[in-house]
């Protein structure tokens, strides 16, 4: 699933609305930790393409794998599953529900129109800015980026069943990071 992004800083706000809406078709309950970490890899994701490209973006959330051998939110549910259009699942009956939680991957991707790479830059500890993909690097399970036809896309991972990492608190200052001292700046 998509969303077009205009090059205008209220697409933010829009697109965090958009994804928090998709999340149930994810197999992700809002009340779940889960949940709010992706809206603020969104936010953070769709923030730098709005304001370092001041071109168009696309937003999209999936499901590219997952990890304990489950394919997607209906066997997460403890469902089977048939294939559907364009490569979609369909619930086609119900299971026992899992014992424990399935451990999902969620993919949060933003391709936009800039072949620049993502460039570590020093943020002063006053700065209203330059944070967000130390801020990613912290929350993510995985992170990166790849040449997307004339652009570049940068993803995130998180993984359902995944603890919080030691790296969550230092996005926060709770300890040293490999990336103390310096943000990211995607453009």
């Amino acid at each position: 699933m998509q969303l077009e992004i205009r090059p205008d800083p209220t697409e933010v706000g829009r697109a965090r609305r958009w994804a928090r809406s998709r999340l149930p078709g994810l197999g992700i309950a809002a009340d779940e930790p889960l949940a709010e970490t992706l809206i603020l890899l969104v936010s953070e994701l769709v923030t730098n393409a709005v304001v370092h490209t001041g071109h168009a973006a696309v937003l999209r959330l999936s499901l590219p794998g997952t990890l304990a051998g489950t394919t997607g939110p209906a066997e997460a549910a403890g469902r089977t599953a048939a294939a559907g259009p364009a490569g979609t699942t369909e619930p086609t009956g119900a299971a026992e529900a899992p014992t424990a939680p399935a451990a999902v991957t969620v993919r949060v991707e933003v391709a936009d129109s800039s072949s620049r790479a993502p460039v570590p830059r020093c943020a002063g500890g006053d700065a209203t800015g330059g944070r967000g993909l130390a801020l990613v690097d912290c929350l993510a399970d995985r992170w990166g980026w790849s040449p997307e036809g004339a652009g570049k896309s940068i993803w995130c991972e998180l993984d359902r069943c995944s603890q919080p990492g030691e790296s969550a608190a230092m996005a926060y200052r709770g300890g040293l990071s490999a990336y103390e001292g310096l943000a990211f700046e995607a453009v």
